[in-house]
C-alpha cells in the first residue's frame, strides 16, 4: 500500500523517495555545457594545486632519483652475489653511509683546512682580475661586480623556503633520502597504486613507459656517477701529481677542486663551468705556469668526457641535445632554484621516454589500421 502525503512525497513501506533535486539542471544542452565547464574547473583546479605543490613534487622526483640509484646499484650486485632484492638494498646503503663515514674521517680535516682557505683565495684572483681589466680600460668598480653577482643569482632562481638556506637544505635531502629508499625497498606497492587509479584501457601503457623510464633513469644515472668518479679522481690525480712531470708544484686544494669537480660533474654544462673556473682561479694563485697548467688539465678532463665518456653513455641511456639540456637547467633553476637544476636533466630524459614510448604506440596503431584496411577485400 502507498499513501500522499500532503508535501508529495510517496511513502512506501521499504522507505522515502525524496523526489527530483531542486538542483537538476533541465536543459539537456545547459547540462551538457555545465559538466564541460565542471571538468574544465576541475582540471584548471589541479594546475593551480600543482604550481603550489610544486616544491613537494620535485622533492618526490629528486626522491625517484635516488631510489634509482639505490635500485641500479642493487640489480649489479644481484650479477654477483645470490641475495634478495632486501639485503642488496641494504648492502648499496651500507657501502654509501661507509663512503661519507671515511670521507668524513680521513679526508675531512684536509678538505675542510683547504675550504676555509678557498674563499681567501678566490677573492684574491678576482681583485686581481679586476686590476687587471682596470689597467687596460675597463671601468668596473666593486659596486659593478656585487650587482653582477646578486643579478645572477636572481637569474638562476630564487631557492625556496622548502630547499633554501642550509636546513632547509639538509631537510631536503634527508627527505629525498627516506622517501627513496622506501621507494627503492619495495617499488612494485608504489607501481601498483598509481596504476589503480589510471583506467584499465590505459594500463598497459602505463606500465610499458614506466619499465623504460625506469630503465633509462639507472643507465643515465649510472653513466652519471661514472662521469662524476672519474672526472673527480682525474682531476685530483691530475692537479696534485701531474705537475710534477714539467717540474711544476702540486696545485694548491687540489683534494677539495677534485672533490668539487666531481660533485658538479652530476649537472652537465654548467657545472664544468663552474668547476673550469674554480679551479683556473686556484691555479693562478700560484703563478701562471701553474695556471696555464690548470686550463690544460680542464680541457683535458672536459674532453675526454665530452668525447668518449658521454657518446658511450649516450648509446646506453636517451640522447639529450646539450642546448636542449642547457635550455631546461635554465627554466627548472629559475623555477625550482638549485635542486630544479640538478634535476632538470634526469627529468628531460623521463619527458623525451614517455613521448618516444607514445609515438612508438601510435605508429603501432596506425600500422595495424592501414594492416586491415589492406586485408579487407575490395
Amino acid at each position: 500500500m502507498t499513501d500522499t502525503s500532503p508535501s508529495g512525497s510517496t511513502n512506501d513501506k521499504g522507505g522515502d523517495t525524496a523526489g527530483a533535486s531542486p538542483t537538476r539542471i533541465e536543459s539537456p544542452k545547459l547540462r551538457y555545457e555545465a559538466s564541460k565547464a565542471l571538468v574544465w574547473g576541475l582540471v584548471i583546479g589541479l594546475i593551480v594545486l600543482a604550481v603550489h605543490l610544486s616544491q613537494s613534487l620535485l622533492v618526490i622526483f629528486g626522491a625517484l632519483v635516488f631510489a634509482a640509484m639505490i635500485d641500479g646499484g642493487a640489480r649489479l650486485l644481484g650479477r654477483i652475489l645470490p641475495l634478495g632484492r632486501n639485503w642488496r638494498v641494504g648492502i648499496v646503503l651500507l657501502l654509501t653511509v661507509a663512503f661519507l663515514i671515511w670521507l668524513g674521517y680521513f679526508a675531512g680535516s684536509q678538505i675542510s683546512q683547504q675550504a676555509a682557505e678557498f674563499p681567501a683565495i678566490i677573492g684574491e684572483q678576482i681583485g686581481r682580475l679586476l686590476a687587471f681589466l682596470q689597467s687596460k680600460g675597463f671601468a668596473i668598480g666593486q659596486e659593478d661586480v656585487q650587482k653582477i653577482a646578486s643579478n645572477l643569482v636572481s637569474g638562476v632562481g630564487t631557492v625556496t623556503k622548502a630547499i633554501g638556506g642550509i636546513f632547509g637544505g639538509l631537510t631536503t635531502a634527508f627527505l629525498i633520502a627516506i622517501i627513496g629508499i622506501y621507494l627503492a625497498i619495495d617499488p612494485r606497492v608504489y607501481e601498483r597504486g598509481v596504476a589503480w587509479m589510471i583506467p584499465e584501457g590505459r594500463r598497459d601503457a602505463f606500465f610499458d613507459t614506466l619499465s623504460y623510464q625506469a630503465y633509462t633513469m639507472r643507465r643515465l644515472l649510472a653513466g652519471r656517477l661514472l662521469g662524476m668518479g672519474f672526472e673527480g679522481f682525474f682531476t685530483w690525480i691530475m692537479l696534485a701529481f701531474g705537475g710534477m712531470i714539467i717540474g711544476l708544484e702540486p696545485v694548491p686544494m687540489a683534494a677539495l677542486l677534485g672533490l668539487l669537480t666531481g660533485l658538479l660533474a652530476f649537472i652537465p654544462n654548467i657545472g664544468a663551468i663552474i668547476s673550469g673556473v674554480l679551479m683556473v682561479l686556484v691555479g693562478f694563485s700560484g703563478g701562471t705556469e701553474m695556471g696555464l697548467y690548470t686550463i690544460f688539465v680542464y680541457f683535458l678532463v672536459q674532453n675526454f668526457d665530452g668525447y668518449v665518456l658521454v657518446p658511450m653513455i649516450a648509446k646506453k641511456t636517451v640522447d639529450l641535445a646539450p642546448a636542449l639540456v642547457l635550455s631546461a637547467q635554465l627554466i627548472f633553476g629559475a623555477l625550482f632554484g638549485i635542486l630544479g637544476l640538478a634535476l632538470a636533466d634526469p627529468m628531460l630524459a623521463m619527458m623525451k621516454v614517455a613521448l618516444e614510448r607514445r609515438a612508438v604506440r601510435l605508429q603501432k596503431g596506425d600500422d595495424a589500421r592501414h594492416g586491415a584496411m589492406k586485408a579487407e577485400p575490395a
